[in-house]
């Protein structure tokens, strides 16, 4: 991204693990922030040891770690050790932003929680992610993605009925949770920086469960305002038809015939015109009602091409249609590498490797976010960091010597 970035000058101590909290510092440092990624000694974040190679776990660069964390800097430290303790301090008294995903009352118990930080530096936006959020009578349960999922009500959505339920395929409520606190923070932000006497300093209370939930208003308001409880539909749209996915002659397309004359173009491409007339497909009413014999008909005609040349004739007469594609499909996609949408670095420190990984789904002013340095090793910037703060060099091999750092 060429120019200054919005979070330029701002300062981001990154306490997290694993996804929820990394990814949302992900977003931060491609926007421009500083974020120092706070670690434990000699182990570091545990996504550093998660992933399909196992050759990078072993070198404290999983994939999992290297996925959300580009442009950070690491540094580790102790904060069980009153000293570790101190030096956090230090970095907080210059810090804008303070994100940690303990588990509720862990930064309590270390004497580090947002009651002590905030008296360091009053200006601080502290933010905490957690499963359940920092109240209610499910805060200290333990919460992992898939367990949020399942009480989101998500998995029993997912899938189709009386096929048992199924998890979205990737760790969607951490993400969700993550992008959460990054918009909440950068409200915050905001906030300060218009001059609001309120939005000074803050304590912001992410809960991965609400964020989950609160993506899900369409069909929630279903029930919410109009008594229908969500079901499972597989690959349909639960609104029309014929909307969701076909079988094609080589995989499946989907299609969103969703309005009228777009049911009426879609019989045309078909030559199925007789269907427009039919007392079973009349309208989306009826459409709905009868939605699998109109499925077997369409998918007829759909299996003697394949997917590519539906795609395009469809597309061509205002039917939405796209293939449904593998991720490696997906990732190959030239809309995907015209905007920016994959980040490469060659000879990775610590991974001894070239690497592939993605930034953020932003464009500002038509360029994508980046940042310029891969993934750091564990407490790769300790040096530069602790001297910035008036450590000497003496003093920093004491203090790794001790176990501090």
């Amino acid at each position: 991204m060429s120019g200054p970035k919005s979070l330029s000058g701002i300062t981001v101590l990154d306490l997290t693990n694993v996804l929820a909290g990394p990814f949302c510092c992900h977003q931060l440092a491609h926007m421009g922030a500083d974020v120092i990624k706070v670690e434990a000694p000699g182990r570091g974040d545990l996504a550093r040891q998660l992933g399909a190679d196992m050759e990078l776990n072993e070198k404290l660069m999983g994939v999992s770690f290297m996925a959300q964390n580009a442009g950070k800097r690491s540094i580790t430290l102790n904060l069980k050790d009153p000293r570790g303790k101190e030096i956090l301090k230090k970095l907080v008294a210059k810090a804008d932003v303070l994100v940690e995903n303990f588990r509720p009352g862990v930064m309590d118990r270390l004497e580090l929680g947002y009651d002590v930080l905030s008296k360091v530096n009053p200006g601080l936006v502290y933010c905490a992610i957690s499963g359940f959020g920092q109240s209610g009578p499910m805060k200290k349960l333990p919460a992992y993605d898939q367990i949020v999922q399942g009480l989101s009500g998500i998995m029993t959505i997912t899938g189709e009925q009386d096929k048992g339920t199924y998890r979205v395929g990737y760790p969607m409520a951490d993400t969700i949770g993550g992008m959460t606190a990054a918009f909440a923070i950068s409200s915050a932000l905001a906030g300060r920086a218009m001059g609001n006497k309120d939005a000074k300093g803050s304590f912001i209370d992410i809960s991965m469960l609400e964020s989950v939930i609160a993506t899900m208003g369409w069909v929630v308001s279903n029930y919410l305002i109009a008594g229908k409880e969500p079901t499972a539909n597989g690959n349909d749209n639960f609104t029309s038809s014929p909307s969701g996915a076909f079988a094609t002659a080589d995989g499946q397309i989907n299609i969103a015939a969703n309005k009228q004359e777009q049911f009426e173009a879609l019989c045309g491409v078909l030559g199925l015109e007789t269907l427009i007339k039919d007392p079973r497909f009349v309208s989306r009413t009826e459409r709905l009602e009868n939605r699998s014999a109109l499925t077997d008909l369409l998918e007829e005609v759909l299996v003697t091409q394949e997917t590519d040349y539906w795609v395009e004739k469809l597309n061509a007469v205002g039917v939405p249609a796209g293939a449904v594609l593998t991720v490696p499909q997906a990732l190959s996609l030239p809309q995907i590498a015209d905007r920016g949408m994959l980040a490469s670095f060659e000879n990775v420190p610590g991974a001894d490797r070239d690497i592939r990984i993605l930034r953020t789904g932003i464009k500002m002013d038509g360029d994508a976010p980046s940042v310029s340095a891969p993934p750091p090793e564990l407490g790769q910037n300790n040096n530069d960091i602790l001297s910035s703060l008036g450590f000497s060099n003496d003093e920093i091999d004491n203090l790794a010597k001790e176990g501090v750092l």
